[in-house]
């Protein structure tokens, strides 16, 4: 008895499924050969098992140690959104509900920030999305090749640094991925069935995207190549206008929201900032911080799919390059960067990895006959291996003394926040070297908190941060009574950090609490790093 495999997936010109594999297994149920069927049976059972696994593992590198280490400034933001629009006394006078971004994620959050002061819970819903996102990175790669490239590829997605640390975070981009995901499942299904419904359902996938980060716009435009690319792919005027439609339709939910509560202006000046605010890193950046956080074998495996398989009828690949290339090419133009702007890009890469990894030359001699799989399993367990080994340390480092923004939370921030709300008067002020530290110390500390280093002009700083004037007659008249250093923000500004040190030794300023990491001394040996700083200070 022969036993087979599942056939790929295959397209004729106008994009329906090919006949001759369905004409193929009617054949095999006719002549009542059971043995293709239990085959495919067992090859389902198999491929579960294995997709079940590796959700388990990328479950417990994103929920594992998840509070050992106190918010980050963008998470603090965002979660005090929610717990504001949620009505949460606590906030409701610190963070304002609309800032700079749509607000999907805020809302799904807000369910669980309406009592107390809520942490972790926040990351906890992130990571399940994290997790459930490996499942559809499954499907996409199902439904574009077979079940051994999907299982490879949420292999690969499951442990990849780069989507790992992410979500383990209260960030937009975990939520807006899993949905990013769902609308390349839409346009895969549709490059295969030629279907408008699918194309439809793309649109509105997209439109939510948007409405968890308004910056996946950008993906709109690999889909545009990708169809414009190939020309085999359906591309009806009537039914591409009505899939834009439905993105805008669906997008418009936010302006509208905001224009009903009165706040069009906000999102005005939002706007406007963000297109003339100043470059944060230099065009290099993701080059330096990007490859290492996917991956480089991956990179490498991604790079010899996209290769190895442009024989064939090259609409998969030219969907899955398009899909990489349009965040790459906007957000090195755009000179704002940020960590996990591209994050939308991983589970494609991923896919393109698993069919480098299937793209290689069977070899069956020596040991490696006795590997299932032969060289295409040992080739995909090297590969997250070498991921597990990235991942696991940033799951658990606790002690950073520098942090980059979107890589993960603050040491000492939540305790320092904690400390002033236990230890300060209602009502008490405090400096900090920024805004990212103002808003921790907000969070956790409940007391208002400036940045020293907020530009007092307009078109240069963030519309919700409020500049100090004159900081010197502010402590002058006591209007300030703390304030706090922290190495992060000294680190990024250190012409601020002496100047807010000054500012404290002139109005005679006491160290009033500190908070630690285990670091090295100029000596080389170990110990400890004072990475927060409070000072009480008095005119």
């Amino acid at each position: 008895m022969t036993l087979t495999v599942e056939p790929p997936k295959t397209t004729n010109a106008a994009g329906g499924s090919s006949s001759a594999a369905v004409v193929a297994r009617g054949q095999l149920r006719q002549a009542g050969e059971v043995g293709p069927a239990k085959a495919w049976v067992l090859t389902k059972i198999l491929a579960g098992s294995l997709l079940l696994a590796a959700m388990e593992i990328g479950a417990v590198l994103r929920l594992v140690n998840l509070d050992a280490v106190g918010l980050n400034s963008d998470e603090v933001v965002y979660a005090g959104q929610a717990a504001a629009l949620a009505g949460n006394p606590a906030f409701t006078d610190t963070f304002p509900v609309f800032r700079a971004h749509p607000m999907l994620v805020q809302t799904l959050l807000s369910v669980v920030y309406r009592h107390g002061e809520p942490d972790t819970v926040g990351r906890v819903v992130i990571a399940v999305i994290g997790v459930a996102t490996i499942g559809v990175v499954y499907l996409i790669g199902h439904e574009l090749y077979d079940r051994r490239t999907a299982v490879i590829a949420a292999a690969v997605f499951a442990v990849m640094p780069y989507h790992v640390i992410v979500t383990r975070q209260i960030l937009l981009d975990g939520p807006m991925v899993l949905l990013a995901s769902l609308t390349l499942l839409c346009i895969a299904k549709y490059g295969r069935t030629g279907r408008i419904s699918w194309l439809l359902t793309a649109g509105g996938a997209t439109g939510l995207t948007m409405l968890a980060k308004e910056t996946s716009l950008v993906l709109v435009g690999g889909v545009y190549a990708f169809l414009a690319l190939t020309p085999r792919v359906r591309r009806p005027i009537v039914g591409t206008l009505a899939a834009v439609f439905v993105i805008v339709v669906v997008f418009l939910t936010h302006p509208l929201t905001q224009a009903l509560a009165g706040y069009s202006s906000t999102g005005k000046s939002y706007l406007l900032w963000q297109l003339l605010r100043p470059p944060n890193h230099g065009w290099e950046f993701y080059a330096v911080t990007v490859p290492a956080a996917i991956g480089p074998l991956v990179l490498l495996a991604a790079v010899l799919g996209a290769w190895l398989w442009r024989p064939g009828d090259g609409w998969r690949e030219v969907l899955l390059v398009c899909w990489i290339l349009a965040p790459v090419v906007a957000f090195e133009l755009w000179p704002v960067k940020g960590f996990q702007y591209l994050l939308p890009i991983a589970p494609a890469v991923a896919v393109l990895a698993a069919r480098g990894v299937l793209g290689l030359p069977s070899v069956r001699r020596g040991w490696l006959t006795a590997v299932p799989g032969g060289i295409h399993t040992v080739a995909a367990v090297v590969i997250v291996g070498s991921l597990l080994v990235a991942t696991v340390p940033h799951v658990f480092s606790t002690a950073r003394t520098e942090i980059l923004a979107g890589s993960g939370g603050v040491p000492g921030g939540r305790e320092t926040g904690r400390w002033i709300r236990d230890n300060t008067p209602a009502g008490a002020t405090v400096m900090t070297i920024g805004p990212s530290m103002a808003n921790i110390v907000q969070y956790y500390g409940h007391r208002r908190a400036y940045g020293l280093s907020v530009s007092t002009n307009p078109l240069r700083r963030n519309p919700s941060y409020q500049p100090i004037i004159n900081p010197d007659r502010r402590l002058r008249q006591a209007d300030i009574q703390y304030v706090v250093w922290d190495a992060f923000s000294a680190a990024r500004s250190p012409y601020f950090s002496d100047y807010l040190k000054r500012l404290a030794e002139r109005y005679h300023g006491r160290v009033v609490h500190t908070e630690f990491v285990s670091g090295t001394g100029e000596s080389g040996r170990p110990t400890e790093v004072p990475i927060m700083v409070v000072y009480e200070v008095r005119p």
